[in-house]
């Protein structure tokens, strides 16, 4: 008998790729893009007249995050690179417990992202109110706004349903690799304890051969 949660359980993942292998590259990815964001923030507190904007609106909101807000994205961004540097290293050197920080922080993620969902079929409106907030040379706003509010919280609930379905699948892929490389290290454990105790509970092979057999062998026929 095979329990439901173990039918979930495989080694392969998108692309027929082993999920130590998607991890990897997977923890590469959010490396890359936490890095340019964060080569991106460093960049602007640095030298904040090279990233002007032309627009007076998005000017202003950029004006509201001051350097403080600047420096705790920044620390988040540093915080996701250490976090995915550990499940790349420990999916790579199968050290199960380096994978769950990253684990963890994909459930996190996919629950905000599930709360947002809600949020939007709780109260709907909010959806018009974004819009109005939007500059004015923002392209297709007057065409969306122009849609009925039921099209529109149907299009951002079909959207946020295939992200969510497209991180639950990552979360998945992460959790099998966590689960291969704590099955793998078991494994490993248990063979080494039980080579162990045979060796131990064996007797030497010199002694064994000086123990007389009970009953001679048959003599040779030719």
């Amino acid at each position: 008998m095979i329990s439901p949660w173990d039918r979930w359980h495989s080694t392969r993942c998108c692309l027929c790729c082993h999920v130590r292998t998607g991890t990897v590259i997977l923890g590469v990815w959010y490396m890359l893009i936490n890095a340019v964001v964060l080569l991106i923030l460093v960049t602007a507190l640095g030298d904040p007249d090279q990233y002007h904007l032309t627009s007076a609106e998005l000017a202003n909101d950029l004006d509201d995050m001051d350097d403080a807000n600047m420096c705790i994205a920044s620390a988040i961004s540093l915080l996701m690179i250490l976090i995915s540097g550990m499940a790349t290293y420990g999916a790579y050197k199968q050290h199960a417990a380096w994978i769950i920080p990253f684990f963890c922080y994909q459930v996190f993620d996919c629950a905000l992202n599930t709360l947002v969902a809600v949020s939007i079929v709780v109260y709907p409106n909010t959806i018009q109110d974004y819009l109005q907030q939007l500059p004015e040379n923002f392209p297709y706003k007057e065409d969306i706004m122009a849609m009925s509010n039921v099209c529109l919280v149907f299009i951002v609930l079909l959207f946020i349903g295939c992200i969510l379905t497209f991180k639950a699948y990552l979360i998945a892929c992460v959790w099998n690799c966590y689960r291969y490389v704590r099955a793998r290290s078991t494994t490993e454990v248990l063979i080494y304890v039980t080579t162990n105790d045979t060796t131990v509970l064996l007797p030497p092979y010199d002694d064994t051969m000086a123990i007389p057999s009970k009953n001679a062998p048959p003599p040779y026929m030719a």
